[in-house]
Order: C-alpha cells, then sequence, then structure tokens
C-alpha cells in the first residue's frame, strides 16, 4: 500500500492525544502500524548489536573480576574511565521435575513434611482440561480461574483490497 500524503509520523503519533490518535482513517492507522513495527525491529536489531559490542567490551574482565571473588556468577563492578560497568551473570537453575517428585515421596515416606524443603505447585494445561471428561473436569472447576490478557489488535488488508 503506498503511504498517503498526510501521513503522520510516530513523532507527531507521540504528541497526539490517543482520542485524535483513535479517529485517525484506518489507511493511516495501518501506515502508522507499519511503521511501529519497522522501528522496533530496528531497535531490536540496534539493541542486540550494541549488547554483543557490551559483551565482547567487558566480558573478559568481568570473568576475572568474578573469579577473583571466588565465584561463577552474580555482579561485578568494573572501572572503565568515567564509568562503573555492573556486569551482572545471573544463575539459572533447573531442577529435574521426576527427580525432585522422587525426593518428595522419599521425604514424606520417612514421615517428614516436604514442604519444608521445596514449593510444590500443581498445574493443569489447558489443552488437557478441555480434553477432560466433563465429570472430571467438573471436579476441578471450583479451583480454576480464568483470566484474560491483553487486548492486541492488528490491522491487515483485505485480501480483497489488494
Amino acid at each position: 500500500m503506498p503511504f498517503p500524503e498526510n501521513t503522520s509520523s510516530l513523532e507527531d503519533m507521540l504528541n497526539m492525544p490517543t482520542g485524535e490518535l483513535a479517529q485517525m482513517p484506518v489507511e493511516l492507522l495501518a501506515c502508522l502500524q507499519a511503521e511501529l513495527t519497522q522501528a522496533a525491529r530496528q531497535l531490536k536489531t540496534a539493541t542486540a548489536r550494541f549488547h554483543t559490542a557490551l559483551d565482547v567490551r567487558y566480558a573478559t574482565r568481568a570473568t576475572e573480576a568474578r573469579r577473583a571473588c571466588g565465584k561463577d556468577t552474580g555482579t561485578v563492578r568494573l572501572v572503565d574511565g568515567e564509568y562503573t560497568v555492573v556486569a551482572d551473570l545471573p544463575k539459572r537453575v533447573d531442577w529435574d521435575q521426576a527427580q525432585l517428585a522422587a525426593m518428595v515421596e522419599r521425604i514424606r515416606a520417612a514421615g517428614d513434611d516436604p514442604a519444608q524443603y521445596v514449593d510444590i505447585a500443581f498445574k493443569v494445561p489447558e489443552r488437557k482440561y478441555a480434553a477432560w471428561p466433563d465429570a472430571i473436569r467438573a471436579g476441578f472447576e471450583p479451583a480454576r480461574t480464568v483470566k484474560t490478557g491483553t487486548l492486541k489488535v492488528a490491522l491487515e488488508p483485505n485480501e480483497t483490497a489488494q
């Protein structure tokens, strides 16, 4: 779709009241949406490139600083000229769920309370819930709360409009 001459820019949009923006013709909204999508893509690419440059510049120094502190993960501070560089390498821990379940059963079998050692959570995937027979679903219904997410609206040209 060609861009009309009177298309608002992103800068115009930022300074425009929301009600006025909402009243714009759908074609202009679609143009702004396309511009926002492109700007978001470009920003994502630029951000990734910038973070890669920071990694190249500081990763080795940060690793050495962490090693000097006797740690593999966490935050270290480095001085670079007039700036303090905060380099954080978070710890990500994954637990094998089957092995944890077996440990919980051993703790319970020994007469101890597993809740003193682990957090226990139950989840029901919506796909499984939908496949259950009505009788089983009815028993779980009081424990189920449905919330909605955020509305997402996208403008797409009609097949016939092209």
